[in-house]
């Protein structure tokens, strides 16, 4: 018999109590959490970090420089949208002293996990907390006239309290109102990077509410990060000042944030997910929309399946190139020593030469 998605994520948190009373963490093979590997005398003074996925991994380990193990729950190459906690997911979160997540929906079993563990000292970072959030693109059905449909509809404040659970839009301990995918919500936060400055300042307070005493330290540290998130916003800024078109068509509506920071019209094949596969009426609305705008380039990203890019792309005659929403990175982009801002400055070139066909 084929177990419910509630059902299962049951049996998963009953299975992480036998898990974490055996005392002794699972090994994995997560790069991250290899590298973060230290002598027992030293990892008793570090902060032990559990973080869902790649962004908020390379926030947090800039953050928190040396004085924590940062180990990322989801696998690089996984595609978040797919992946649920194990057992010894759930063990490893019951047993660290800060947990780091985007919030906003990405993480859709976020909730249910939280109301299983019992670590009351445990300090929960929601790094999209605080952040004015977009209503999502609809999955079935959306247009594409002169206007973002993602970056004008409706926004939901999170309110000023970085790590304040109360005063949500959203209803994030019951999920009501939510779709399947991120709660009617976009996640996208960290594509701007001007977002991405406010999330790395919130799992900064979180870090100094977990080791006061080193407050100063993880200060410094968020303040040298943030420079060069600073100058990637420059050079965003910069680079589509003056450029000839604003529009850009993209698999997956994963960038209305960056659109909306810097004056562009993210046009959008699917909705959230980026499995979704589109309806015929969506591919020619998108086919209309590049024939009459003159678009040469569709973007398609890693993880997932390039396909639909490609067949518009050969409707049209245009070329495709990859947008990447860093959701994670790929084995060869981990062993390349590829992080968060120079995948950024990939997106941007790809952005600049698109913008100005």
């Amino acid at each position: 018999m084929k177990l419910g998605k509630t059902s299962a994520l049951g049996l998963i948190f009953s299975l992480a109590l036998v898990a974490t009373g055996c005392g002794q963490k699972t090994t994995t093979s997560n790069p991250e959490q290899a590298a973060a590997a230290s002598t027992p005398a030293a990892s008793e003074q570090k902060l032990n970090v559990e973080v869902s996925f790649y962004p908020m991994y390379d926030f947090t380990k800039n953050v928190a420089g040396d004085l924590a193990d940062v180990h990322t729950l989801i696998p690089p190459a996984m595609e978040p949208h797919d992946w649920e906690p194990t057992p010894q997911d759930i063990a490893s979160i019951e047993k660290a002293d800060v947990l780091v997540y985007n919030g906003a929906g990405m993480e859709s079993w976020m909730d249910q996990v939280k109301d299983s563990l019992s670590n009351s000292k445990l300090v929960q970072v929601e790094a999209s907390q605080g952040i004015t959030l977009h209503e999502g693109v609809e999955e079935e059905a959306h247009d594409h006239d002169h206007a973002d449909k993602a970056t004008t509809t409706e926004e939901h404040d999170h309110g000023d309290d970085a790590n304040a659970k109360e005063g949500h839009d959203h209803d994030a301990a019951t999920g009501e109102g939510h779709d399947h995918d991120h709660g009617g919500l976009d996640p996208h936060v960290w594509l701007s990077p001007a977002l991405a400055i406010k999330e790395v300042r919130n799992i900064e307070a979180g870090l100094a509410k977990a080791a006061p005493q080193h407050a100063d330290q993880f200060k410094q540290n968020a303040d040298a990060y943030i420079a060069k998130l600073e100058a990637l916003d420059e050079d965003f800024k910069a680079a589509v000042k003056d450029s000839k078109r604003k529009d850009f068509i993209t698999q997956h509506a994963a960038f209305a944030y960056m659109a909306e920071e810097y004056g562009l019209q993210q046009v959008p094949i699917a909705g959230l997910s980026p499995e979704q596969e589109p309806s015929a009426a969506q591919m020619a609305s998108v086919i209309d929309f590049a024939k009459e705008h003159k678009v040469k380039t569709i973007f398609f990203e890693t993880l997932v399946s390039s396909k639909v890019s490609e067949t518009i792309a050969q409707e049209i005659g245009a070329k495709t190139a990859v947008l990447n929403p860093i959701e994670g990175l790929t084995e060869d982009e981990v062993k390349a020593g590829k992080d968060y801002i120079s995948v950024m400055r990939e997106n941007l070139e790809a952005l600049k030469l698109a913008l100005n066909e």
